[in-house]
């Protein structure tokens, strides 16, 4: 069971993260606090495993808080600022939600944290999510000198390469510095699908499909071994 704390000064999204704590298993609430300080004492006594926790705070900020926790709990932020997504990712936080945050997207931090503190595999959610909803219908990702917003609706897929992927939309070729496991982590899995260790597709943009090639806007794109049967038992679903 993994002890934890939220620290938010909105007391309505104290509201939402107690409410989602609740429905996960695997978490268990210690308390919750409006006032970081007070929280940073109850970390610094040990008794803490995860923290989530709001970067704007008038007390003391998100990042703050972190410097003086120096390690001694894993965090997962919260806010709805994503420009502190990268100061977060410095301070090697678990994951980096925005606000307002939809039940999955915090069951798949929640399931990251638990990854990382008791060493068990990833949890499947089941009746808890009704529905793999999204609410946000944008990303923002890092290139090399800015933070991007790209629309969900603009993707037609993403490639892997050594140590970046690039993502190609209707437009523009966008590439950053991320894994395709934490991409594909972020996407929503009703829109999006991996088909290849190198490749994930936008099923809305998929033109035809033979044998074990995928068609998007004159590029073939392979389906790998590992995500044939899942892949095309998920377009077999989708058949009218």
């Amino acid at each position: 069971m993994i002890n934890c704390l939220i620290v938010d000064d909105e007391p309505l999204a104290i509201d939402i993260i107690e409410d989602y704590i609740s429905k996960i298993p695997f978490l268990t609430l210690y308390k919750s606090f409006q006032n970081p300080i007070d929280a940073l004492s109850v970390v610094q006594e040990g008794k803490i495993d995860l923290v989530f926790l709001d970067v704007q705070m008038p007390e003391l900020t998100g990042i703050q808080f972190l410097k003086i926790a120096n390690g001694k709990c894993k965090v997962i932020l919260t806010t709805a600022y994503p420009e502190y997504a990268l100061d977060g990712y410095e301070h090697n936080v678990v994951d980096y939600l925005l606000k307002p945050i939809a039940f999955d997207r915090f069951y798949k931090a929640a399931q990251k944290a638990n990854e990382l503190i008791c060493n068990v595999a990833p949890q499947v959610v089941a009746s808890v999510v009704e529905s793999n909803t999204f609410v946000h219908n944008f990303i923002f990702v890092k290139t090399e000198y800015k933070i991007q917003k790209i629309y969900l609706d603009d993707i037609l897929f993403i490639e892997g390469l050594k140590d970046y992927i690039s993502i190609y939309t209707k437009k523009e070729r966008i590439i950053t510095l991320q894994s395709m496991k934490k991409i594909d982590e972020v996407l929503p899995n009703h829109l999006f699908v991996r088909v290849h260790k190198s490749y994930i597709v936008a099923l809305d943009k998929i033109e035809s499909i033979e044998r074990s090639r995928i068609m998007i806007n004159d590029k073939i794109i392979p389906i790998g071994d590992t995500y044939r049967e899942y892949f095309f038992k998920l377009i077999e679903d989708k058949n009218v």
